[in-house]
């Protein structure tokens, strides 16, 4: 694939694109190369514009193993150098350690494809028993063959991979590994000229041995180390499970006192209304018990005159 060299500020290389488009969840991943390759051809990018073009949309198992690959990196390097070491000290284990091995393999298997599955439901789709399944044999086959690592750590897989069908841990000890070499037909006794090449390949199984011995434990190591990540990254979910908990208790609690303010907010509206309708009905009267009495204060002064008058009279 050619790579561009110095480009226009604002464009991104098309290898960019291209693992942005492949964690694009399937039912968007056409819209979105449709709009990738005009945005890269109006650019004058002809070929970018084909490659992106070429794209295939992946099905969900394999757009969630890439996302995996492309959330979790660190994990997933491990992962591939997990896949590595087991596949060389497959080649020469003994039945007990393929055993031990094909064990924590299973279990860092099935917690991958939980993260996966996780990450699918995140961003929107949740993965069915089937598809989780091809997730896992995707896994698997990244473990088990070499081949398959490499498409799966390139980030762009568009179909579920899947593995061997004879695992190296199930087929039991490679040949010569844990076995003792046949015994040799009788035949005649050997001269001391012998000797020297066999004290060699004496030197040359020990040395085999040695590096079988070193690859196993390079091997557990990466399991341990694998297993110990995987123990610590359920803790933090545990932890963050929990904070999800007691911040959704809190948003509760506050809608509740939300609530209830709401309603005496309601209510001491409705309270005030009344009191302003009490209000001015209160002055109407008053403005009407101050008329009437301005008129009895007249009608007692005309009164007061009359008798007065009336009075002057009589004498």
């Amino acid at each position: 694939m050619r790579r561009k060299g110095g480009r226009r500020g604002g464009e991104q290389n098309v290898e960019a694109l291209l693992d942005e488009l492949y964690t694009t969840p399937p039912a968007d991943f056409v819209a979105r190369r449709e709009e990738l390759t005009a945005a890269v051809r109006a650019d004058g990018r002809a070929e970018d514009a084909r490659l992106i073009h070429g794209a295939r949309r992946p099905t969900l198992a394999a757009w969630a193993a890439n996302l995996l690959l492309r959330s979790r990196p660190e994990e997933s390097r491990q992962f591939l150098e997990l896949g590595e070491a087991l596949r060389e000290a497959y080649r020469a284990l003994d039945a007990a350690g393929l055993r031990e091995l094909s064990a924590q393999r299973r279990q860092l298997v099935s917690a991958l494809s939980r993260q996966a599955a996780q990450l699918a439901q995140e961003a929107g789709h949740r993965l069915s028993d089937a598809v989780r399944q091809d997730v896992e044999s995707t896994l698997l086959a990244v473990l088990t063959d070499p081949d398959a690592a490499e498409q799966w750590a390139a980030g762009r897989l568009h179909g579920a991979l899947t593995p061997p069908s004879v695992f190296p841990a199930d087929a039991g000890p490679a040949e010569g590994a844990s076995q003792k070499p046949p015994r040799p037909a009788p035949g005649p006794a050997r001269t001391r000229t012998a000797a020297p090449p066999a004290r060699a390949k004496d030197e040359l199984a020990e040395r085999r041995r040695e590096r079988q011995a070193t690859r196993l434990a390079a091997a557990r190591k990466a399991a341990e180390e694998a297993d110990q990540r995987l123990r610590a990254r359920r803790a933090e979910q545990a932890d963050a499970d929990a904070a999800v908990r007691q911040a959704r208790d809190r948003r509760d609690r506050a809608g509740q006192q939300v609530s209830a303010a709401e309603q005496q907010l309601h209510q001491a509206r409705e309270d005030l209304r009344r009191a302003e309708h009490e209000q001015r009905a209160a002055e109407e009267r008053l403005q009407e018990a101050a008329g009437d009495l301005a008129r009895a204060e007249q009608e007692a002064r005309r009164a007061a005159k009359e008798v007065d008058r009336l009075a002057a009279r009589a004498e």
